[in-house]
């Protein structure tokens, strides 16, 4: 999605300062039509949420639980790390993460693309029901857990139960994975199929031919089952 050039740029102090007044100014920056940067952001929460399609904001620093939530269209730049629950929500839009991603990234989105240069925490990409995750590191435990759509795309290889539970989401992973969690299949992609995740990664500079790809998917015994009959689904 093309970008309307902002006019401006603004510098927003969060510091100490109210955190719904920290987010009334980044949205009036935007609604003015300028970029904004975000300084002396402490590690604070749910910044930057709910922004519209033309924002365009960059966090000089690390950020807290929440980042980017709600997300609707706008491109964010986080400098450092952002703890739990980034971009949860996310239905459009782009947001980039120059550390480390705390637990449940892109919990719940629906579009949209995450970006994280370092490793992720447990449960990154938690019923995601689309859009996509790229991590250059290492996804933590129970990544993928119970996603029902989109692509969740680890370069630096998985912790343990990955893709635990899934439903119609996807999980690529080049790199060890300490273990696969219930229900899941692990299966070689199609060239076909590999083309699409390389038209993911290519705007981002991560296309590499070399890798050897894991393509993980719901085996489907958790999809129907007999409550009655605990055995045959407990037990997988």
């Amino acid at each position: 999605m093309s970008q309307v050039a902002p006019v401006s740029q603004v510098v927003i102090e969060a510091g100490g300062r109210h955190i719904r007044e920290i987010n009334q100014d980044i949205q009036a920056a935007v609604r003015a039509g300028a970029a904004v940067e975000v300084s002396n952001t402490l590690s604070r929460h749910n910044l930057g949420i709910g922004l519209p399609a033309h924002a365009q904001v960059h966090f000089a620093g690390s950020v807290g639980y929440y980042c980017g939530g709600l997300n609707n269209g706008a491109h964010l730049t986080i400098e450092r790390n952002a703890g739990w629950g980034l971009a949860e929500g996310m239905s459009r839009g782009h947001v980039t993460v120059y550390g480390y991603a705390g637990m449940s990234a892109g919990a719940a989105m629906t579009g949209g693309t995450i970006h994280v240069r370092g490793d992720a925490g447990p449960r990154c990409g938690v019923a995601m029901k689309g859009g996509h995750i790229v991590v250059e590191g290492k996804i933590g435990y129970q990544s993928g857990f119970m996603a029902h759509r989109g692509k969740l795309i680890a370069l630096g290889g998985a912790g343990a139960a990955c893709a635990d539970a899934l439903w119609q989401g996807e999980v690529w992973v080049a790199g060890a994975i300490e273990s696969l969690g219930v229900d899941v299949n692990v299966i070689e992609p199609t060239a076909e199929e590999v083309a699409q995740v390389d038209a993911i990664l290519e705007p981002l500079g991560l296309v590499d031919t070399g890798r050897a790809w894991r393509k993980l998917i719901s085996a489907q015994r958790l999809w129907y089952f007999e409550s009655r009959d605990a055995k045959s689904w407990l037990m997988i």
